[in-house]
This record gives structure tokens, C-alpha cells and sequence, in this order.
């Protein structure tokens, strides 16, 4: 049987992202999802991140199924700034991997999935422990790139991390990208390299299609994902400004640093938080519209946003700023907006549209061909699993 040692940049719980998706349908395959580290100064400014070091001083891993999770050790600080600092990080890493193989009677014939340019720095120390080949662990590297990570703000250095990455992707057997744009570079260090965007449930979205929002709730705006920097924040509040007899809801978790205290100056703006993930269908039947906004910034062109493909799923109708640029490609069926005044108007625009409107279908049409199966498909035949 097939074994994958998957090094995430997501915890497995609460919310599920792409790393999730697509190790819980790799069933052919025994998986251990490694959670990202956490390090010794985060629970200073996360108290998440005091719940993860808990989480690993506890030791042991959730199983489920096919699938075993695993706690991260501690690591220092400041390794996206100081490569000496993540190589020692990565010994570390290195040694507590080779426990938990043996622990799960792994071997040596496993696939590495990476998410993260720090491991880069992980390859030759784990080989070196394992008494096999550093090479023959380079070529069973899966890196799967879902952003541009020397773009995220705070305490990195950019150059050190692009560094890593390139180290990753030139020798990594098979790197997968999210966007184009992640596609267009690390194409260049390494040919083979694929564009395969994240995907949908397309399932449990689709299931929202058939709903009618509640006739006593007010028209309603929605937007569903975590609350970061690269949000485009002022289109929510000029929303919230052009509709005050509608509502503004916003579904997802504020990551650290960001300020969501402007929301106490908008009274129709409703944070509902952070929602487990079946019960969205719920919460989305009662959206007139879905809400893509993203600012135009380094992080934010690169992105594949789970949400999109969701919205989509869910027949109702979509206004985007053009930003990530995959967006663009739907603008047949979706509403694009460049700025807050125009954002207002598609807005508008997309409440009027009518039950019957064939672009409903074309969205959901153009949804199911974005199911994480059908991404799997792709991924799978990249690596040659689909004809075994």
C-alpha cells in the first residue's frame, strides 16, 4: 500500500483547506499528516498556537481511518529570516519524523508532500537518518505550492525564503502549483511542474442551490473564509454603506493583526465567526449574494481561493474584485469589479438577477469541473498512480 508523509502548513482541525482535501481522498494510501510547528514565542501573540504546544507535549496522533494525525514539534523563531536557524529547525523536525515512521511502520518508501520553502532544509538530515539515498527522498518529494510565501507579512525575510523555495523546487521529484502565477515561476526551476487549482466539495456546496433565502431576513451579502491582510476590506464597508437595510455577513476567523474594529461603526455588518465547515450550506442558503474580495497586492494575485469555487457550487450569484487573477476566467458567469464604487453596482446588479438566470447553471456547471475528485484525477495522473 502506498504511504504519504504529509508535512502541512494547516492544522488538520478546524478548517479544512486543500492539504485536508486532498490527503482525506488519497484512501488508497496510508497518510500521516504532520500539523504545521508552532514556536516558542507564538503563544505570545496566537492563543492557538498554546492549544498546538499542548497538543504535541501530550504526545500520540488522531486516527482516522486511512489517515493518522501528528503534532509538530516546538521550533525557534525566526527561521523564515535566518537559514542557520531553520537547518537546526529541520534536525529536529528530521528526528521526530524518523520516531513516528518507525512508530507507524513506514519504512523508507513513503512519498514526502511538503507545503512549506522551509523544507527545503528537511530532505538530506531525514535521509541521512534513515540510512537511504538522499536522492532516491528528493525524487518521492511531492512540493505542492499554494501561495507565494515570501509575500505574507511579518517576521521574514523575503530573499530567505524565496532561497528555500528554489532549493525545494529545483529538487524536488514533482511540484504541483495553485495559480499561474506560482506556475510561471517555479516552472522554470523545475519541468515538472503542474497548475492544478484548489477545488471544491462540490457535494455539500451544491446542495444550497435548491434553498430560498429566509423572505424575513434582509437582503444579504455574504463572505466565507479566514479574515487576512490581503482581504479587501473597504469593498465590505462600502457595501455595508450602499445597502443599510441589508446585512453584511462575514463567515471565517480573523487571522493575528488583523483589525475587524470597524465593524462596530457598521451596525448591519454581522461577524459570525468561525463556522465548521458542514454547516456553511446552512448559513449560505440565506446569502443573496456571495462576496470574492480580495486587494491587489503581492500574496493576493497568487492565491486559489477555496471560497470561489464554493460560491460557485452554490448557483448563487458571485461579485469579485479581478484579484486572484484566476477569477477573470469565469467573468462569463460571475460580476467583476475593479473598485468600491463599481463593486457597489455589480453588487446591485447581482441581487436583481433572477431565479431562471442560465448563469446559475453555467456556474455550478463550470463548479463540478473543479471538484477535489476531479483535481485528484489530475494530480493522480500526474504522478502515474491512476493507471496502477
Amino acid at each position: 500500500m502506498r504511504k504519504i508523509l504529509c508535512l502541512s502548513t494547516s492544522n488538520y482541525d478546524p478548517i479544512p483547506t486543500r492539504k485536508q482535501n486532498v490527503m482525506n481522498r488519497m484512501t488508497d494510501a496510508r497518510v500521516l499528516y504532520v500539523d504545521p510547528p508552532v514556536t516558542f514565542l507564538a503563544p505570545l501573540k496566537d492563543p492557538d498556537a498554546k492549544e498546538r504546544l499542548r497538543a504535541y507535549r501530550l504526545g500520540g496522533s488522531q486516527k482516522r481511518e486511512h489517515l493518522a494525525v501528528h503534532a509538530s514539534p516546538p521550533v525557534l523563531p525566526f527561521y523564515n529570516r535566518m537559514r542557520a536557524l531553520n537547518r537546526r529547525n529541520q534536525k529536529k523536525l528530521a528526528a521526530y519524523l524518523k520516531d513516528i515512521l518507525a512508530e507507524n511502520d513506514f519504512g523508507d518508501d513513503f512519498y514526502l508532500w511538503c507545503y512549506s520553502p522551509s523544507s527545503a532544509d528537511l530532505i538530506d538530515p531525514l535521509a541521512g537518518l534513515l540510512g537511504v539515498d538522499p536522492q532516491t527522498l528528493w525524487q518521492r518529494t511531492v512540493y505542492d505550492c499554494v501561495d507565494k510565501h515570501s509575500a505574507y507579512p511579518g517576521l521574514i525575510d523575503p530573499k530567505v525564503v524565496d532561497e528555500m523555495e528554489k532549493d525545494l523546487a529545483r529538487r524536488a521529484g514533482t511540484v504541483f502549483t495553485t495559480a499561474q502565477g506560482l506556475y510561471d515561476r517555479l516552472s522554470t526551476m523545475n519541468p515538472n511542474t503542474h497548475l492544478i487549482p484548489n477545488g471544491v466539495d462540490y457535494d455539500l456546496f451544491s446542495s444550497v442551490a435548491d434553498g430560498i433565502p429566509d423572505p424575513q431576513r434582509p437582503l444579504t451579502f455574504g463572505f466565507v473564509g479566514m479574515l487576512q491582510e490581503c482581504i479587501d476590506y473597504d469593498c465590505l464597508r462600502a457595501v455595508s454603506r450602499a445597502f443599510p437595510e441589508g446585512r453584511v455577513v462575514l463567515v471565517g476567523k480573523p487571522l493575528p493583526g488583523v483589525d475587524l474594529s470597524w465593524i462596530r461603526d457598521h451596525p448591519n455588518v454581522e461577524h459570525r465567526g468561525l463556522v465548521p465547515q458542514e454547516q456553511l450550506p446552512r448559513i449560505m442558503t440565506d446569502f443573496h449574494v456571495c462576496l470574492n474580495v480580495f486587494a491587489h497586492n503581492d500574496l493576493s494575485m497568487d492565491v486559489s481561493p477555496l471560497k470561489f469555487y464554493e460560491y460557485l457550487a452554490t448557483g448563487k450569484p458571485v461579485v469579485s474584485t479581478p484579484v486572484p487573477h484566476q477569477v477573470r476566467e469565469y467573468g462569463d458567469c460571475i460580476y467583476l469589479a475593479e473598485a468600491s464604487e463599481e463593486f457597489v453596482t455589480q453588487c446591485r446588479n447581482a441581487a436583481a438577477e433572477g431565479p431562471e438566470d442560465p448563469r446559475k447553471k453555467e456556474r455550478m456547471r463550470r463548479a463540478k469541473n473543479c471538484s477535489w475528485e476531479e483535481r485528484l484525477r489530475g494530480i493522480r495522473n500526474v504522478l502515474g498512480w491512476n493507471e496502477e
